[in-house]
């Protein structure tokens, strides 16, 4: 069958709400507008579907400004019993043909994409049903002859087959991280336990992940279900930890979790446990609701944006004979899956769990859960679980370069696992400076406790690398401390450090030792990884500040130009412009022009001419030397006449700053483990090579010191390949009004702005 150019498109959200759905809505209508597309919000899901009437509405461009900071979905979700119903089914077919909409984009859960993939099967025969009781007629039916589907999984539990994250997990890990922060400081004042669930009927991923993240002694999930005796051992551990220096015990469970046998493991239970077994004060929190609520987290924002801007292509090209396709992520990427083999995959987990098939469910979570598992099980021990040799070899843990959120996490991480592996672990106090001095101490499993949520560096970080001249005396105290291997958490220097010290291993013997450098930097600017620890902390310190930046320009007809960090490197600027909804993105890797500022400059009037109440810009702080952010404030202020006025806000060190966030607590402890693991082979095999750790594709590998002046724009310290700049375009489709146009400059070139005249007074 020939394929039909769409004119109008749906959008709906249904089953629970999550964090992002409205920035998920946003991209599709933003994006299908720019196709020349109608878009139609189905207000309440299924439900305003079979009612129909002014539930089925048109978008327009405004209509989803200021929109991404909010929780929840402004378009409504509701249950609806009528679309169980064959008969609900053929009036939500015919109030969409009232509107011309034979293709849908479905944010839901799976049980929403199923009933959408019935809805679609049942299409043809509904609308015979239809003519034939004359509610269409026969050019109607012609026209329409099939609904075509594509479903965004909106869930926080992160339960679907065939997306690495779904819409609103990360944000739900937020709450439940920020909960047992604070938990945990006042359970440690008391010297209490606390039990903590969270929500996950069939999927652990919320518990497993902010057990990791929140440090916590002990988890409960549906996917690994306790061996029994569980409980004893639980309490086994929770003792060794207080033996070891801790002041508080917390548990999660989810709310799925349950026993070999199928019994439920409450959390009431779990306390009385502690209580009766341990003779503390334990208490529960049941975290409920507040999981799916608050502000989307900058992921949620970003991420929500790139799959609603793909579903939209993939709605566009799609034919009466495609399948209908899951639009997800992998390795941050745009991931496409048959829609029915995903839901498919992921009802198929609750009976694996229930039949005992547990490391087969496990296994459909991906390779990255269980790792997050077996990482968890060996952090948990206090005592090693490889017996120490006669002589254990001795890891120092350095750090290098700026700060970044997350470098506490991952030194805490290396001590715990070097110790479970029988190694002595050491830190170096002052970063290269400080082993010059030998400022140097063995680490315990109990010196590093509540170091997971800590911003800044406990063991010190600067950017002074060791001159040439005192690589002697760095040599003399690796000898005197008798240092087997090196993991150094840090930055540039931290690898241009470990790239000189490789180079003079000949003239130095002393440098002959196994060194695996941990990418942490904010500016997320090393080779070889995705993601660099800090990133994803900063991106959300930035957004959280855009969210009050706009607030404060509400009432007022006002443009603000923020600058950003990131050196050379435009990631913070690119992701937050995403996510904070901003117009104008200045990159460094793409500069700034005069005749570009000319173009922005008649925008931005044009726009507050059309009713515009804010226009955000964001400017890497590198963008370009003389055109500086008082520069363009100076410029857009005079250029407007009275207009509007103008504001800048240099973010500055607060983006250094902060706790770390869920995410980079857990991927620290990702690359604190695979660094363990690759100096325990090394020394086990008697070798001696370096190398720098990475997340390339979602995976945990290694690339050999040696070579990374080949992946290096040297001059401009940044990767020569960054992922990332292939998102310009999401950028450039939600923040424009008018269709792409091939000969128009790109929204963040150096002669960029496609943002259009006429965006309206919304603001995002």
């Amino acid at each position: 069958m020939a394929q039909q150019h769409p004119t109008s498109i749906g959008v709906l959200t249904s089953g629970g709400d999550a964090q992002g759905m409205n920035a998920a809505v946003r991209a599709v209508v933003r994006t299908a507008i720019g196709h020349g597309l109608r878009v139609y919000a189905i207000y309440e899901g299924y439900l305003g579907m079979v009612e129909g009437g002014p539930r089925i509405r048109a978008l327009s461009w405004d209509d989803v400004g200021s929109v991404l900071h909010r929780g929840g979905t402004i378009i409504g979700t509701a249950r609806s019993a009528a679309f169980r119903e064959r008969d609900g089914r053929r009036k939500a077919a015919r109030n969409l043909l009232e509107h011309g909409i034979d293709r849908l984009v479905v944010i839901g859960g799976d049980g929403s994409l199923t009933g959408a993939d019935q809805f679609r099967h049942e299409w043809p025969e509904l609308l015979q049903e239809l003519v034939a009781a004359g509610e269409i007629d026969e050019a109607t039916a012609r026209a329409h002859p099939a609904l075509m589907v594509v479903g965004l999984v909106g869930s926080i539990d992160n339960d679907m087959v065939g997306t690495d994250m779904t819409i609103g997990a990360d944000s739900a890990l937020h709450r439940i991280t920020e909960a047992i922060d604070a938990i945990s400081s006042t359970a440690a004042s008391h010297q209490r336990s606390f039990v903590v669930e969270v929500m996950g009927r069939h999927c652990g991923y919320l518990a497993l992940t902010s057990a990791i993240a929140g440090g916590a002694d002990y988890v409960l999930i549906p996917e690994y279900p306790p061996a029994d005796g569980w409980e004893e051992r639980m309490c086994e551990l929770l003792r060794s930890g207080r033996a070891a220096g801790r002041r508080d015990s917390i548990v999660i469970v989810a709310e799925g979790a349950r026993d070999r046998a199928g019994k439920p493991i409450t959390s009431q239970y779990v306390c009385q446990v502690l209580a009766e077994r341990l003779g503390e004060d334990a208490r529960v929190t049941i975290l409920g609701h507040v999981q799916r609520g608050g502000t989307p987290s900058a992921y949620d924002r970003w991420m929500s944006t790139l799959v609603g801007h793909a579903a939209v292509k993939e709605i566009v090209a799609a034919t009466p004979e495609s399948e209908p396709q899951l639009v997800g992520v992998r390795c941050n990427r745009v991931h496409r899956e048959p829609l029915v083999e995903s839901v498919k995959k992921t009802r198929s987990i609750a009976n694996l769990i229930e039949t005992g098939r547990y490391e087969e469910a496990a296994n459909l979570r991906g390779q990255a859960f269980g790792e997050m598992n077996q990482i968890f099980q060996a952090m948990a021990e206090a005592l090693p679980s490889v017996k120490p040799s006669d002589r254990p070899r001795r890891i120092a843990i350095i750090h290098g370069g700026g700060l970044a959120p997350g470098m506490n996490t991952a030194a805490r991480a290396a001590v715990r696992l070097g110790r479970d592996r029988g190694h002595t672990m050491l830190g170096v106090r002052g970063s290269f400076a400080g082993l010059i001095e030998g400022h140097i101490e063995e680490l315990s499993w109990g010196d590093v406790e509540g170091w997971t949520a800590l911003g800044g560096a406990e063991l010190g970080a600067n950017r002074k690398m060791p001159k040439l001249q005192q690589f002697y005396a760095v040599a003399r105290t690796l000898e005197t401390h008798q240092i087997d291997g090196l993991i150094i958490i840090g930055g540039w220097v931290a690898y241009q450090t470990v790239h000189r010290l490789y180079k003079e291993r000949e003239q130095y013997p002393a440098f002959k030792m196994p060194m695996i450098c941990v990418p942490a930097s904010i500016d997320n600017n090393l080779p070889g990884s995705d993601l660099s620890l800090g990133a994803d902390t900063a991106l959300n310190v930035i957004v959280e500040a855009l969210d009050r930046i706009k607030q404060s320009a509400m009432a007022a007809h006002r443009c603000f130009v923020v600058e950003v960090m990131g050196r050379h490197c435009g990631y913070l600027a690119l992701m937050a412009g995403l996510a904070g909804g901003a117009e104008r993105i200045y990159l460094p890797e793409r500069g700034i022009s005069l005749k570009g500022l000319e173009r922005d400059v008649e925008r931005i009037v044009n726009a507050f001419k059309a009713g515009r109440r804010l226009y955000l810009m964001i400017r890497n702080e590198c963008a370009n030397s003389q055109y500086t952010s008082d520069f363009l404030a100076r410029l857009f202020e005079e250029e407007g006449k009275g207009l509007y006025d103008v504001r800048q806000a240099i973010l500055g060190h607060v983006q250094q700053g902060g706790n770390p966030s869920p995410f980079d607590r857990i991927l620290a402890t990702r690359f604190a483990a695979y660094a363990v693991d690759f100096l325990t082979k090394e020394l086990k095999q008697g070798t001696s090579s370096s190398a720098f750790v990475g997340l390339n594709r979602g995976k945990i590998t290694s690339h050999a010191i040696k070579g990374m002046p080949d992946l290096m724009d040297l001059d401009h310290r940044r990767p020569l390949e960054q992922w990332w700049m292939s998102l310009r375009d999401v950028m450039k489709a939600v923040s424009q009004t008018t269709p792409p146009n091939p000969l128009e400059p790109d929204l963040t070139s150096d002669i960029t702005s496609d943002v259009g005249s006429s965006i309206g007074a919304s603001g995002d």
